[in-house]
């Protein structure tokens, strides 16, 4: 997985581990330079030394020179410095660079493909847990890549090249360096599986943390309405204290890991100082080699404990791709519908599925059949039970239910928005089943008002025209007329500047469900679904819009959603639904002969003054 989202940042992070391994290897030469100064400089010993160093001398002058000129060792000093700092600002800049590129890649691909997955898998994970993982986890991953990762090659070269500089030194003070390696070592790897686990738990609880600070900013009119504060306060805040005590849990695992790896060290290089001053006493190495090998172990004590840190965090980091990977690895809507029996290949081969877009338009301007259509969401309860209608193209559908009847169902099966499983009946427009419709093109279709509108933060103007891809002035204010919004657009100070606020909050429910209507009409779709959207506006606006509707010169069918019988009674058919089953279907006047359920609604609603123009 990792692999995948480096295309494009690969190079940089190659270069900047070329310029790491610099780094290293110029931090390792100080020390050899101070035992080369203090042996064959200042005590004339004449011990030899490391060959690059002594070549290096040998351009200054060599040890003789040096010796009389020691201002040329801190120039020696000084170039190596220099070396090392540019190496190192190559290597913080380039990885950086490949860091970002690395986590855009991701964000976008990470993006892109939770934007195609079914509404059944959205259904199913709460937003703020999706937040969590592409913003948290992204940030661990990253960090890992670019940092523990990055630092883990690094520390690997110091070590190999130090334990070759130490073994060049003093082979037996090497070997009791080396002592107590295999102890960081395992304890690492002991800690790693406990704190992975521990860090399971503290992603999953900030995952929970944040779907209720995301449900709560959402829905914040709701919980004011209602004097929720209170219990809501108290429920983020225990979710909050029990995220702190696994936080806290985390915390203390790690204190115990780094207090450990405090200890070990300590006693290594007790170890080291101890043995290597018997061996300068007894004359096994010079003072200079001492003082090298006392500089190469500290060096090396801390890359590694970094060895052992890199080990640890694997755990955190391995969580984190894990559950970036459940998202990846959840399967996208398919542009054709397959199942177990239907392969893609099959499905592939019919005719209908090389459809052009401009077919799929003028296969949608004709007849919808809906042919013994059943449905459920959870393979158990039936929300839509053997529905059969036919809506002929250019006509009006009127649908009335109530809640929970499958009336929204019905439309969002037809939007391909729940897939319809071929053994569970068949959904075709102009003859052709819609899962063999490229998935895409039968939505560009369709223009759909959901029951509850989104509105995006920005103007009027972008809101409405968000649909379109290069609107007009006239295209909008058409739009704008058909759905009764002029006048309130005319009221607003800034007109169709006017800004509206996060899903709309600034403005009112009818005006929301008006400015999602024109975001619809702006499209002028072959088929237009308005679900249950005129609900939030006044009867009269009702009766202007759907007048305006009527003589819209369209051939457009139309499908309108609605408890309010003035709604749907001037449409071509009328489906009245119960339980998911069609109990009764006709005009206005038949459903009124048939005096059934439609014709006890009609007269309640009419009792109430609701019903305008019978």
């Amino acid at each position: 997985m990792l692999f995948y989202f480096l295309k494009g940042s690969k190079r940089y992070f190659g270069l900047s581990l070329f310029f790491a391994a610099c780094v290293s290897l110029l931090d390792l030469f100080f020390p050899r330079i101070i035992a080369y100064t203090v042996d064959n400089v200042i005590n004339n010993l004449n011990t030899g030394g490391n060959r690059i160093i002594i070549y290096f001398a040998s351009l200054f002058g060599g040890s003789l020179y040096l010796r009389k000129h020691l201002y040329l060792v801190a120039v020696m000093v000084l170039i190596v410095a220099i070396l090392a700092v540019l190496s190192r600002y190559f290597f913080k800049f380039l990885n950086s660079k490949g860091a970002e590129r690395f986590i855009k890649r991701m964000r976008d691909e990470l993006y892109e493909h939770i934007l195609k997955l079914p509404m059944t898998w959205h259904n199913t994970n709460h937003t703020g847990d999706i937040i969590q993982r592409c913003t948290s986890d992204i940030d661990t991953v990253k960090n890992f890549v670019s940092e523990q990762l990055t630092n883990f090659i690094q520390v690997v070269v110091m070590i190999i090249i130090a334990i070759a500089f130490m073994a060049t030194i003093n082979p037996a003070l090497t070997v009791v360096a080396m002592i107590l390696m295999p102890v960081i070592l395992v304890y690492s790897i002991v800690f790693h599986n406990k704190i992975a686990e521990s860090f399971y738990h503290v992603d999953n609880m900030e995952g929970k943390l944040s779907s209720i600070a995301q449900e709560n900013l959402t829905g914040v009119r709701v919980v004011r309405a209602f004097g929720r504060e209170l219990y809501e306060k108290k429920r983020f805040e225990s979710m909050n204290e029990e995220y702190i005590s696994t936080w806290t849990r985390l915390m203390r695992l790690l204190s115990e890991f780094w207090a450990l790896g405090d200890l070990v060290t300590g006693l290594q290089i007790l170890l080291i100082i101890a043995t290597g001053s018997f061996f300068c006493v007894r004359g096994y190495m010079t003072a200079g080699e001492y003082i090298a090998f006392i500089a190469y172990n500290s060096m090396l004590s801390w890359p590694i404990r970094m060895l052992g840190r890199v080990i640890s965090d694997m755990g955190k980091a391995g969580i984190s791709i894990d559950r970036i990977m459940y998202i990846m690895n959840s399967i996208v809507e398919p542009p054709l519908y397959t199942n177990k029996l239907e392969n893609r290949s099959a499905l592939l081969a019919k005719a209908a599925t090389d459809l052009s877009p401009s077919e799929v338009t003028e296969i949608m301007k004709k007849d919808i059949v809906f042919d013994h259509v059943s449905f459920s969401y959870d393979n158990e309860t039936k929300v839509l039970d053997d529905i059969s209608f036919r809506a002929p193209a250019g006509s009006t559908t009127g649908i009335l239910g109530g809640t929970g009847s499958g009336k929204t169902t019905l439309m969002e099966l037809l939007d391909r928005i729940y897939d319809l499983d071929n053994s569970n009946g068949r959904i075709s427009v102009g003859g052709v089943d819609i899962n063999q419709i490229d998935r895409s093109l039968l939505r560009q279709n369709i223009g759909m008002v959901l029951q509850e509108p989104f509105l995006f933060s920005g103007t009027l103007r972008e809101n409405i025209s968000i649909s379109a891809a290069y609107p007009n002035n006239d295209e909008i204010e058409r739009a704008v007329r058909i759905a009764s919004l002029n006048k309130a657009i005319s009221e607003f100070s800034n007109g169709y500047e006017t800004y509206v606020g996060e899903r709309g909050v600034t403005l009112s429910g009818g005006q929301k469900q008006r400015t999602a209507i024109a975001q619809m009409l702006i499209r002028n779709t072959p088929v237009m679904i308005f679900d249950d959207s005129l609900s939030a506006v006044d009867p009269e606006t009702d009766l202007k819009i759907r007048k305006a509707l009527n003589d819209l010169n369209s051939p457009s069918t139309k499908f309108i959603i609605s408890h309010r019988i003035s709604t749907i009674m001037n449409s071509d058919m009328i489906l009245v639904l119960d339980k998911g089953r069609i109990i009764e279907s006709g005009t206005h006047k038949e459903l009124l002969e048939n005096n059934g359920r439609y014709k006890r609604i009609f007269d309640l609603q009419r009792s109430g003054g609701e019903v305008l123009n019978e």
